[in-house]
């Protein structure tokens, strides 16, 4: 039920946000099954050698989910069964690239993958080309400041929301600004949507729709390595809410889409020492930093507690955050930043609470409970941004203010306030890690 839910919340994140292109809307680029560059020369020269390899699959929940993520990483394994190939699932749904810039070191950089795959170009859907900008060149360049000889590659995939500007020839806004950078960094990128946006063009396949009564067929121009299943009408459905692919179907696309360009992207190629070019842009967020919250210059107050590591509420989130907070109504954070933004890692949740923000002095509230809240889910609260690089101080507390969650929940999850009222009693924060793009000053 979580993961489905986690689902849920990407597609809003794919559907609910649609602006109109300001100054710095990237030129559309062209819709092409991969781009080589510099190819994958690192982990080409390992595989071959039979060598243990790394592979780290960083994105949203359409790689969180057990498809082209698993799928890859078997077909590598065929190819290459001499090698050793281990994967690192640091895939969470329902968020993009921001986020993505913060944990990387942790859910990433620390496992010192010999390869990287992005897909973030989904999740970013919604947010404005400056940020997307600063965030997938910030987690560029920190991967190659860490991981010199590491190889990244970008992945493309498809929605019922974009699927229009694959079938006319282009890549949707969030790609191309992953395409430019990618080609300042001389990085491959796979676009794992190709095959669905022209089969479904072609009459071929339906974005959405339900896997019952869907049989395999084999020996057509689709099916010429397995049967891929279809629908009554001879169709292949991709996924059941047009996001998120079914493992048998839409995902069994995407990897073959991976398969066409591994020959190319793997072909041994004589390795240079690489050298990281001058940032596209000086305020991408390659000095982003994370700090728990026991870290010399937090300041925590009131009535809070650090969870035991076996605690309900953070066992499930022990692999991305280490140490989990409870703050009770009154309770506080407070520290002093140099740099320009600053953001908390922590939950929307069925006993969310309100928070007061102050940044120098001037005060907002943020409400972090919605619509999804029947369950906990990791989040960003954005505490400050875009400000001079400077000395700043701020303050969160939890608001003693209550307010009708139930009215909030979305109608359909509704009847679970109604089954378990008691869930949705408390109002309080659970929180982790500070997210910095700067320093803390003691």
């Amino acid at each position: 039920m979580k993961k489905i839910l986690l689902g849920i919340l990407s597609l809003f994140s794919v559907f609910g946000a649609v602006r109109a292109a300001g100054p710095d809307a990237p030129a559309l680029r062209e819709s092409v099954p991969f781009t080589v560059r510099e190819g994958l020369p690192a982990t080409a020269a390992k595989l071959d050698a039979g060598e243990p390899v790394t592979i780290a699959y960083f994105g949203g929940s359409i790689t969180e989910q057990n498809g082209w993520r698993i799928q890859s990483a078997e077909l590598l394994k065929k190819l290459y069964p001499k090698a050793a190939i281990r994967s690192i699932n640091a895939a969470i749904g329902g968020t993009g690239s921001d986020l993505g810039a913060f944990r990387l070191a942790h859910d990433v950089l620390r496992h010192k993958p010999d390869l990287v795959f992005i897909e973030f170009a989904v999740n970013d859907a919604g947010a404005k080309d400056d940020r997307v900008r600063k965030a997938v060149e910030g987690i560029v360049r920190q991967i190659r400041k860490a991981l010199p000889d590491s190889d990244i590659c970008f992945v493309y995939t498809v929605t019922k929301g974009n699927l229009k500007d694959y079938q006319a020839g282009r890549l949707p806004r969030p790609a191309s600004i992953m395409e430019e950078i990618a080609e300042h960094y001389r990085l491959p990128s796979v676009n794992l949507s190709y095959e669905v946006a022209r089969l479904e063009k072609d009459g071929k396949l339906v974005m959405s729709g339900s896997k019952e009564g869907m049989t395999r067929v084999s020996g057509d121009e689709l099916d010429a390595k397995a049967g891929v299943p279809r629908n009554a009408e001879g169709k292949i459905v991709f996924s059941g809410d047009g996001v998120h692919p079914y493992p048998d179907t839409g995902h069994v696309l995407y990897t073959r889409m991976l398969e066409q360009a591994f020959p190319a992207l793997l072909t041994k190629r004589e390795q240079k020492t690489r050298i990281l070019p001058a940032p596209m842009r000086a305020d991408c967020w390659e000095n982003a930093s994370a700090f728990p919250l026991d870290a010399p210059g937090i300041r925590l107050g009131g009535r809070c507690r650090l969870l035991p590591a076996g605690d309900p509420i953070a066992r499930p989130f022990a692999h991305r955050m280490e140490k989990l907070w409870q703050f009770d109504p009154g309770a506080t954070i407070e520290f002093k930043f140099k740099g320009t933004k600053a953001m908390l890692y922590d939950f929307y949740g069925p006993d969310s609470a309100m928070l007061e923000i102050t940044v120098d002095g001037k005060s907002r509230e943020t409400r972090r409970f919605d619509g999804y809240c029947t369950y906990r889910r990791l989040s960003l609260c954005s505490l400050a941004d875009n400000l001079p690089d400077e000395v700043h101080t701020v303050k969160i507390r939890v608001l003693p203010t209550r307010f009708d969650k139930r009215e909030i929940l979305f109608e359909r999850n509704r009847a679970d306030f109604d089954k378990n009222p008691k869930k949705y009693e408390p109002f309080r924060c659970h929180a982790g890690t500070l997210f910095l793009v700067g320093e803390l000053v003691p």
